[in-house]
């Protein structure tokens, strides 16, 4: 959420994010409610003033006085009342309208309108020559008997499956040595609910506008099954004033995640790519409003997943994100591709984002500066290492003509030192 003073005086500047990131934003009525709010704020603090003057007049008149004042006091608290009314409705259509406000995105993001238009900004590792037929990661586990989208789906629906034998050993052994690299790295390992409330999904910006991507317990909890781990730990201190010392705070969490996919009819239908339940291992952030501090935690955590990739020996890339394929809270967003020999492409398996203080508004998540005064945080989260799409790379990229898959140097010892998986498939 953008601080109602910066909108009003930077409205252009709030019209020109909105643009580039091709969401709507009606800024005019926004200022404009909020002068309306302002200007009825400031008679009913006038009336207040005024009806506390009476009541003391009250008490001081003479019995012929008195009736005359209290009629007075009598039309002060009924204008007084309707002013409160109708100053609820403002402050609710007021805040509701600036919860749809995007961030402003840094002036480095590049224009465009989707995906298509992200910049590479580099690549690392070259996508394997293979001197045979390569399978794709659906051909490879179901040869070896280690995908089962069939029951999946029966279980489950479409866009479900269920992973045995060394495909789910293989997706223990990363997410183990992603959350090991980030413990590595200093980060605090957490485990956290993937069940939350509703405002929390609000606080970090997920609601509204992602209502049709969650799987929601509304009509007798009030809960909702989270994407990943960013929401729970992101929110973690919500309402809390954090010491200065105790910042910057580094979490690392391993959660289950949850995504409806809506809008994504026919689209990705095969195998692990897009799928409704999946492991992810995040990083979060959150320090000090210092731009150039966010920046640097920006960079580190982009280069905690690069570490992981390489150390996986994964060839991939990182894109700059456009306006277009941004979203509502992020200043900017980096995405790391990795390759996937199975669609001849690479695919998006991170994204590392920083807010600045938008979500830690929305969360009222604040700390207390060298001076004393309070102040809002500014956060970041990256993926370390998302299960599906990690095992598509791992299996497709490692892959040999027998059928089975090599294991990276760095997972064997999650693998009981194993340096490869399956059986030579006949």
């Amino acid at each position: 959420m953008l601080d109602i003073k910066f909108i009003r005086a930077e409205p252009e500047a709030v019209r020109e994010a909105a643009r580039k990131k091709h969401i709507e934003c009606d800024v005019d009525r926004i200022l404009e409610l909020d002068r309306e709010r302002r200007e009825v704020g400031r008679r009913v603090d006038e009336l207040r003033s005024l009806q506390k003057q009476a009541g003391k007049r009250i008490g001081q008149a003479s019995p012929e006085e008195r009736a005359g004042l209290l009629e007075e006091q009598k039309a002060l608290k009924g204008e007084l009342k309707g002013l409160e009314a109708g100053l609820g409705v403002l402050a609710t259509e007021l805040d509701e309208l600036l919860l749809l406000v995007p961030n402003v995105p840094a002036a480095e993001v590049p224009e465009g309108a989707d995906d298509t238009d992200n910049v590479e900004l580099r690549t690392w590792g070259e996508p394997p020559s293979f001197d045979f037929e390569p399978k794709d990661h659906v051909a490879l586990g179901e040869g070896q008997g280690w995908l089962d989208i069939l029951r999946g789906a029966r279980l489950a629906g479409s866009r479900n499956y269920v992973l045995k034998g060394d495909l789910s050993l293989l997706e223990g052994a990363v997410m183990r040595f992603a959350m090991d690299s980030m413990v590595a790295r200093g980060f605090v390992p957490l485990s956290v609910p993937t069940l939350v409330r509703t405002q929390t999904m609000v606080g970090t910006g997920y609601f509204p506008g992602g209502e049709d991507q969650a799987y929601r317990c509304d009509e007798r909890d009030d809960l909702c099954l989270v994407g990943t781990a960013e929401v729970p730990v992101t929110a973690l201190h919500q309402d809390e004033i954090l010491e200065l010392d105790s910042l910057p705070l580094r979490f690392v969490a391993l959660s289950s995640c949850y995504r409806r996919e809506a809008g994504t009819y026919g689209k990705d239908t095969r195998g692990l790519y897009r799928v409704h339940q999946f492991q992810k291992v995040e990083q979060v952030v959150i320090d000090v409003a210092d731009a150039g501090r966010s920046l640097e935690h920006h960079r580190a955590i982009l280069g905690n997943a690069e570490a992981v990739l390489q150390a996986l020996e994964l060839p991939y890339r990182v894109v700059d994100v456009c306006g277009g394929d941004l979203g509502q809270p992020q200043i900017q967003k980096f995405d790391i591709e990795t390759w996937m020999p199975g669609r001849a492409a690479y695919g998006e398996t991170h994204s590392a984002s920083r807010f600045h203080d938008f979500q830690a508004r929305r969360l009222n998540l604040r700390y207390r500066d060298g001076e004393g005064k309070v102040r809002f945080c500014h956060t970041l989260n990256n993926t370390v290492a998302a299960s599906t799409r990690m095992l598509i790379a791992l299996v497709e990229n490692h892959q040999r003509e027998d059928g089975t898959v090599g294991v990276p140097e760095a997972l064997r010892p999650y693998l009981g030192g194993r340096e490869e998986l399956g059986e030579p498939l006949v």
